[in-house]
C-alpha cells in the first residue's frame, strides 16, 4: 500500500495485468455498462494505491449476465457465484468480480452509480469510476472478523467528505442510518482535526434520530440485525439464542416499502441547502 501507482501492481504478473486490461477492453467494445470499483476506484478517490488480487467491476444486475457471455466467448470460465450480489469470470488463475450489490442485498448498483461516476483512464481505456458516496454505502456494511472496511470509509471521508453529496448519501442509508452514524463517529475519533469533513447538519440529524431511539426504548420484538452488517458473526444469535433473523426481516420490509429506522421527511428536505 502506498501513494505510488506503479508500486501497486509490481507484485502482479504481467499476464494478470493483461487479463484485467483485456476484460475491460472486451466489455467496453461490446457496450456492456459498468463502473470500476475496488482498489482502482479507492485509489482514484483517495490517492492510496494497494496491491489487489482481482478487478472489481460494478454492472447493474441486468447487465452482469451479458458481461459473462462476452468473456465466455473469449474463453473465460464464468460462474454465477451468488445471485444476490456476485458473478465471477476466470482467465486461467486470474479473475474479475462482477458485483451488482453489497453482499447483504442493500447497496444495489442502480442508475445513480453511473450518473455520478467520474471518468478516468484504466489500462488505456476511459472508464467510469464508482462514486465515493456509493463506495461508502457499500463498504459500511463490511464488518467481518477477517475484513473490516472502516479504515477505507475513513479515508474516503477524509479525501472526499467536503465535496460529497451528503443528501444522497443520507438517502442511501435511509433505514440503515445507525450504520452510517457508527462510521462517522469512528471518523471523528480518528481525525478530530478534520471533523468538518462531515457536515454539521448530518451530525445533528443523526444525533437527533439517536435521541429519538433513546426515548423510544427497546423494540418489543426480539430481533438481531447484526447479520445485515456481518455474514457470519451473528449466526449464534439467530440459531441458538432465539433472535429473529434481522436480514430476512429487513428484506421483507424493503420489498414492502417499509421505512422502519428512517424519517420519511428526509426526502423532502434533501437538497435544501443546509
Amino acid at each position: 500500500m502506498g501513494l505510488d501507482a506503479a508500486l501497486a501492481e509490481q507484485s502482479r504478473a504481467p499476464d494478470e495485468i493483461n487479463a484485467r486490461a483485456r476484460a475491460i477492453g472486451l466489455l467496453s467494445e461490446a457496450g456492456v455498462p459498468f463502473v470500476v470499483g475496488g482498489a482502482y476506484a479507492y485509489a482514484a478517490h483517495t490517492g492510496i494505491y494497494r496491491d489487489t488480487k482481482d478487478l472489481d467491476l460494478f454492472p447493474r444486475k441486468r447487465d452482469a449476465g451479458k458481461a459473462l457471455e462476452i468473456l465466455e466467448l473469449d474463453g473465460w470460465r464464468t460462474e454465477r457465484t451468488d445471485d444476490v450480489w456476485l458473478y465471477k469470470a476466470f482467465c486461467g488463475e486470474y479473475f474479475v468480480d462482477f458485483i451488482f450489490s453489497s453482499g447483504n442485498g442493500v447497496a444495489v448498483v442502480d442508475d445513480e452509480w453511473f450518473e455520478h461516476a467520474k471518468k478516468t483512464m484504466i489500462f488505456g481505456h476511459e472508464c467510469l469510476v464508482a462514486p465515493a458516496e456509493e463506495i461508502i454505502w457499500s463498504k459500511c456494511f463490511v464488518n467481518e472478523r477477517e475484513r473490516y472496511d472502516g479504515a477505507d470509509v475513513n479515508h474516503l471521508l477524509l479525501k472526499m467528505g467536503r465535496q460529497m453529496n451528503w443528501e444522497r448519501l443520507m438517502r442511501r442509508f435511509d433505514r440503515y442510518w445507525e450504520v452510517l452514524l457508527s462510521h462517522v463517529m469512528m471518523f471523528r475519533y480518528a481525525y478530530p482535526c478534520e471533523r468538518d469533513c462531515v457536515p454539521d447538519w448530518v451530525m445533528v440529524e443523526l444525533m437527533s434520530r439517536t435521541l429519538d431511539t433513546v426515548r423510544e426504548g427497546n423494540w418489543e420484538e426480539k430481533i438481531c440485525r447484526g447479520n445485515i452488517i456481518s455474514r457470519v458473526n451473528y449466526h449464534v444469535d439467530i440459531s441458538h439464542w432465539g433472535y429473529r433473523n434481522g436480514r430476512a426481516w429487513d428484506e421483507n420490509q424493503r420489498h414492502q416499502g417499509g421505512k422502519s429506522g428512517a424519517r420519511p421527511e428526509l426526502e423532502d428536505t434533501a437538497g435544501s441547502g443546509r
